[in-house]
């Protein structure tokens, strides 16, 4: 706002003074019960989520705006409504926030921005011979769940681990259920074999809770049990057996050495390290548990800088936690805000006691300040690669004749086979990076346009557009330019669907195109407008654009290949008469695969459920003849 403009000065007034006015108004009905409110603008938006012990004392606050700081009389400006919910109590109110905040995501409030579901470690019940499997999601399969890990690669490593100490199979059921013969995995020593026999249910059973025991850091008990069978083997003279146990007691040695933690009083935690500097702030976190690392992994929260860091902590905490149960400890730098609150909160959640400890002395507080060294580190690496994405589009914007540094590019691409599984992509950059949230397919229909770039690029940018348009386009952010893959074909192609959406003069449109020899550093771009121009070889800008057009080639190509993949798989089925869309899901449910369909036995294909002994027979005489 101009000081030296009255009119806006005047606005800006009228403006709080009728966000203060809904709020007063909004008050008459309510009462001291604790709860959570919404405040929202006249689009509907949330703007801010908040809890309270006493809901009309709290709302109440924001009738005297000189009191608040600026964010919040911004907040109060831009308020057109208000929604409320009561709930039995203020941890309840305190749980339902960091829900909606984590869904909602409204700008006033501290925002973890990280919807990812962490990675545990499975171990199947619903079988007699369970499998050993990485999950992400809801538990919503029979068994034992360990974690969470921190990325998907510290699971696949413990579970690697698992199998060369352990031996339990990976396999799902469908393979498991169709093997005749060991695979690889039993002749590289990672599983017993039970699928042929090599192993009793009994046994097998033995080697599950061996496993169990190691996760949930029983380690010892597992050493001495193995000490104690190579000792039995060994008086038996079973020398081979005995060997086995010696082999297995080696592995799980190497295993310990690599994970296991020694920390004193550290066994279930998570490790906290919060550090603000920049502008920025990340919350570096280390998961530990059963005494061993599950890695560690960086959160950046979105917050405003007056924003205490207590605040941010404390926010952090409550939404991630809302998604995951929390351990029994997590050690911080600093004290959260509103710490018996949160740690009540946290304790309703998980369903167990948990302590937020800020340790001044010991081992913890090396495990702390590791977090915290980190975590600045993180940022400062972050810092950097935010400093020269900023430099770049700046840079953007004065060599394509932009109105601003774009804050959210849109990149597209298609991938087909001569027409066939053709689709498109769209991947979204921004400042801060890939927006991989943002990114979105566009499968294309046979016909028409099948195998033609022009028109799947039309089809595209038309389903795109239209609907960032429409007014049931909730979530399409607008672009601030188009980055197309492609010369001055699919440029034209473009402009054409700009026409049809009068967005011509107010979208700016960029193709990239390799030159006629196809090489990297080449590149021709093209504007509306303007002759076709290059940027010298070694540019920054070149780099950064390529990285935008291969990250949309990328992700293109990988689901050019999951289509096809699925089309292929499914192809051979369609063509066997009395074989539907019904019976066809019920053999790959039952088989796993089109290859394990055309490999069983007539037996075989009579036991699948849904599927009558004519079809059956039809299936297996169509593979037989083929």
């Amino acid at each position: 706002m101009n000081p030296q403009n009255p009119t806006a000065k005047q606005t800006a007034t009228t403006r709080l003074a009728a966000g203060v006015a809904i709020i007063s108004a909004a008050l008459q009905t309510l009462g001291l019960e604790p709860g959570v409110y919404r405040m929202l603008n006249e689009a509907g938006e949330p703007l801010y989520v908040g809890k309270a012990r006493q809901l009309k004392k709290r709302v109440a606050a924001y009738t005297k705006p000189e009191a608040l700081p600026n964010r919040l009389r911004r907040m109060i400006a831009e308020t057109a409504r208000m929604e409320f919910v009561l709930c039995q109590s203020e941890v309840e109110a305190l749980l339902l926030e960091s829900a909606l905040i984590k869904k909602l995501l409204p700008r006033y409030n501290i925002r973890l921005m990280d919807d990812k579901a962490y990675p545990y470690i499975l171990v199947r019940k619903d079988h007699p011979f369970p499998q050993i499997l990485r999950h992400r999601g809801a538990k919503t399969v029979k068994g034992e769940y360990y974690g969470p890990f921190a990325n998907a690669a510290a699971a696949t490593d413990t579970i690697t681990a698992l199998q060369k100490v352990f031996q339990l199979r990976p396999c799902r059921d469908t393979i498991f259920n169709n093997r005749s013969r060991p695979c690889l995995q039993y002749h590289i020593k990672r599983c017993s074999a039970p699928c042929v026999g090599y192993i009793n249910a009994a046994d097998y059973a033995g080697l599950v809770g061996d496993a169990e025991r190691f996760l949930r850091g029983k380690n010892t008990a597992v050493q001495e049990s193995l000490q104690e069978r190579m000792q039995a083997a060994s008086i038996a003279q079973d020398y081979e057996q005995a060997a086995f146990y010696r082999d297995r007691l080696k592995m799980l040695a190497v295993v310990q050495s690599a994970q296991v933690v020694h920390v004193p009083g550290l066994e279930d935690a998570d490790v906290l390290g919060i550090v603000h500097s920049g502008g920025a702030t990340c919350v570096q976190q280390f998961f530990y548990r059963a005494g061993s690392h599950y890695g560690n992994t960086a959160h950046y929260p979105k917050h405003d800088a007056e924003v205490p860091l207590d605040e941010v902590l404390s926010s952090f905490i409550a939404q991630f936690y809302s998604a995951v149960a929390a351990p029994p400890v997590l050690l911080t730098n600093i004290e959260p805000a509103e710490k018996a609150l949160l740690t009540a909160a946290l304790e309703l959640k998980s369903g167990h006691r948990v302590r937020i400890e800020q340790p001044q002395r010991g081992a913890k507080v090396e495990v702390i300040a590791a977090a915290v060294r980190n975590a600045g580190e993180a940022l400062a690496r972050r810092t950097a690669d935010s400093g020269h994405t900023a430099a770049m589009l700046e840079r953007m914007a004065v060599v394509f004749d932009l109105p601003a540094a774009p804050e959210r590019i849109e990149i597209y691409d298609n991938s087909h086979i001569q027409g066939t599984s053709a689709l498109g992509a769209m991947v979204v950059a921004t400042p801060d990076g890939f927006d991989k949230k943002s990114y979105r397919i566009f499968n294309m229909p046979s016909a028409p346009g099948a195998g033609d770039d022009f028109e799947m690029l039309r089809l595209m940018l038309r389903r795109r557009l239209k609907r960032s348009l429409d007014a049931d386009g909730a979530g399409w952010t607008r672009p601030d330019v188009l980055l197309i893959d492609g010369g001055a074909g699919q440029l034209t192609a473009a402009q054409e669907v700009l026409s049809e959406l009068d967005l011509a003069d107010s979208l700016p449109l960029i193709a990239i195109a390799k030159g006629v020899d196809r090489n990297a550093g080449r590149e021709w771009f093209h504007q509306p407008g303007k002759a076709p121009f290059q940027l010298p070889p070694d540019d920054a800008l070149l780099y950064y654009l390529q990285r935008l057009r291969d990250e949309a080639h990328r992700f293109a190509i990988t689901g050019h290949r999951a289509k096809r993949g699925k089309t292929m798989l499914d192809s051979s089925l369609d063509s066997i008469p009395g074989v539907g869309p019904k019976r066809k899901k019920a053999l790959l449910a039952y088989f796993g695969s089109a290859k394990a369909v055309k490999a069983a036995g007539l037996q075989d294909l009579q036991r699948v459920p849904g599927v009558d002994a004519a079809t059956a027979e039809a299936v297996w005489k169509y593979y037989a003849n083929a």
